[in-house]
């Protein structure tokens, strides 16, 4: 199963250029199995996208990118988060308090939004977002580097913003993901790889071995 776990929803994410129907659509079209809203800062779509959810029978799971002081973070889990920004080691053990799981979004894309060598001492990253739609390849493989010094699980996801960014990049998952429960668990026991999208099928990149299949 393909999910895109990051996606960012015109409504609340004021960059964003794509309304939840569409970006279902073209999800179903490249054969993603469920997507995931991280708006910024904001999780003001949960209860539109859990009702659009249900009446449509696609999962959508609505997260969060939190902009900490040290960069960006995706959150799933929680049902609250800062007004304001705080360190990233804070947000990170709020959402552990919830229940949550926290993955560092595109963690050396070169505008200085990612947590960068923060990650060598915070405690508690859940994951790692490998493959990124909008992340150059020398920065990706830094995020591999890193992802293997710390045995983080590793995720991609597209940071789409436009109709052609949808899935272009995923996370695979090998068993169905119906809930956020299921979501949080999988990543939780590093049960996910990242994916990107080709020629209309997804290619998944196990990081250990340098090789997509």
């Amino acid at each position: 199963m393909f999910i895109d776990l990051h996606i960012h929803e015109l409504n609340y994410s004021k960059d964003s250029y794509l309304a939840l129907e569409e970006i279902v659509t073209i999800a179903k079209k490249h054969g993603l199995g469920a997507v995931c809203i991280t708006d910024h800062d904001s999780m003001g779509l949960k209860q539109y996208a859990a009702e659009y959810s249900k009446k449509i029978g696609f999962p959508i799971f609505v997260g969060i990118e939190y902009y900490s002081l040290e960069g960006d973070i995706l959150a799933f889990g929680i049902d609250h988060y800062p007004e304001k920004r705080i360190h990233a080691q804070e947000f990170i053990d709020m959402v552990h308090e919830q229940g949550g799981v926290v993955i560092s979004a595109h963690p050396f894309r070169h505008n200085r939004r990612g947590l960068e060598e923060n990650l060598d001492t915070l405690k508690g990253v859940d994951a790692i977002e490998i493959l990124n739609g909008s992340t150059m390849p020398d920065a990706t493989m830094k995020a591999v580097q890193y992802a293997r010094k710390y045995g983080f699980a590793v995720t991609g996801g597209s940071d789409c913003h436009y109709p052609h960014k949808v899935g272009v990049c995923a996370t695979y998952f090998p068993n169905e993901v119906r809930t956020e429960e299921e979501l949080i668990q999988a990543i939780k026991n590093h049960e996910c790889k990242p994916a990107f999208h080709q020629d209309h099928s997804y290619y998944v990149w196990d990081i250990d071995k340098l090789i997509y299949y």
